[in-house]
């Protein structure tokens, strides 16, 4: 019978103390070397079955399913979320389909909402995470830089991705990525620079490998690439990219191509096209006049706008969505015992603020707090359960508050 020092792996031939773990069985060893090589190998005969299985979860929904499903959560912007709703159908049907004797490849749509702050494009990316059966992230543009500077590479795009799916590569390449703020990343100027715009155009020009559909070094964990650290290759071919921007100040650019500041008697078409959202005219050309590259724009082939936010549609959030901002607050107290009352007049009150400051939707819980802070600070001490805010007590909490001293340019 061998001694201990005499162990071995009964694959490789390695001693016991040559191997970082060697494992024992019925009649022989294996080290965790022949452990690894023997896992890659399983993976190789038996990846496209794991493919297989992932696409065979995969759950169909139709268009009119997602709008519906939009529908509970975001008021308005009626066009935004029917384009949404194809692009994402059409998603699916890429990645269910089979091979036809027609050989006909779908590529996929990429899609560019424009729309104000505050105007629901991040919400419609978070509604849409919430019904997906596939890996689905948010990342903001604003911390790319190009490669070799401070900030965050591009490909930190697709590490939260991965991080989405647990690092499971086969189901990150069939994800939805959505890109916040891309305005930010725009052309500093009107004209290629001859020094480097690296938050720029120097993060588009990077972008255009992600978007295309090849095959990227992700680092798993994010942050910065360096030598030695260990890559994933992901191929981006079937993951489906939406970005969202304010693109602010790009209505001066419409305006200026629709010629609507004619000088002199202006024509009825002119007034028309005036009294209408103005971003419900906007296109690519438009895009590339804002400072994104044409290259990068060819790679967005749908383009959509969000309406601004009216007083009845605010009315609406507040009160409508499964997530509305009354809704909450009243559970909020209810909490506490306490039954929340808000006047329809102080509804009215808390719109108007938010419209004449010109922060869209995100800005009602910021006018709610300011109102309702007091309230939820001396409401759990109190003997009495109910409790009603009105026009005059919503003015002068509202009146005392920070935001109230904000000024509009």
């Amino acid at each position: 019978m061998s001694n201990k020092q005499d162990i071995r792996c009964s694959f490789c031939g390695r001693q016991k103390k040559e191997v970082d773990v060697l494992i024992a069985g019925i009649t022989g060893h294996i080290c965790d070397s022949c452990i690894g090589q023997a896992s890659l190998i399983v993976q190789e005969e038996f990846g496209h079955l794991v493919k297989e299985d992932a696409e065979k979860n995969i759950q169909l929904i139709k268009p009119v399913e997602i709008l519906n499903h939009l529908n509970e959560f975001v008021i308005g912007q009626d066009e935004a979320k029917k384009v949404l709703s194809v692009a994402v159908y059409n998603h699916y049907k890429r990645l269910l389909q089979g091979k036809d004797e027609d050989d006909v490849d779908i590529e996929k749509s990429n899609v560019i909402l424009v729309g104000e702050t505050g105007t629901g494009k991040t919400l419609l990316a978070k509604t849409i995470a919430k019904l997906l059966n596939v890996p689905f992230c948010i990342a903001d543009a604003t911390v790319l830089t190009e490669a070799g500077y401070v900030g965050e590479d591009v490909e930190s795009i697709l590490s939260r991705l991965l991080q989405a799916a647990d690092y499971d590569v086969t189901s990150a390449e069939r994800g939805i990525v959505f890109i916040d703020e891309i305005d930010k990343v725009a052309r500093k100027s009107d004209n290629p620079s001859i020094t480097r715009d690296v938050s720029g155009e120097g993060v588009q020009q990077a972008m255009l490998k992600l978007l295309e559909g090849s095959v990227v070094s992700v680092p798993p964990q994010g942050g910065r690439k360096h030598p030695d650290q260990k890559m994933v290759q992901v191929n981006t071919k079937n993951i489906l990219f939406v970005c969202g921007g304010a693109f602010d100040g790009i209505k001066k650019v419409i305006e200026r191509r629709i010629k609507t500041q004619a000088i002199g008697f202006s024509s009825s078409e002119d007034r028309a096209v005036e009294s209408e959202n103005i971003l419900s005219y906007v296109n690519q050309l438009d895009i590339k006049q804002y400072g994104l590259i044409p290259e990068l724009i060819g790679r967005f082939p749908v383009l959509t706008y969000l309406n601004p936010l009216d007083k009845e549609t605010l009315l609406r959030i507040l009160q409508e969505p499964k997530n509305a901002l009354v809704k909450q607050y009243k559970k909020l107290f209810k909490i506490d015992g306490i039954e929340l009352e808000l006047a329809p007049e102080a509804l009215e009150f808390i719109v108007e603020k938010a419209i004449e400051l010109k922060l869209g939707a995100r800005g009602l819980r910021s006018i709610c707090e300011a109102i309702l802070t007091d309230a939820m600070f001396e409401g759990p001490s109190l003997e009495s359960k109910k409790f009603t805010v009105d026009l005059s007590y919503a003015q002068e909490k509202f009146g005392k508050s920070k935001i109230s001293k904000l000024k509009v340019a």
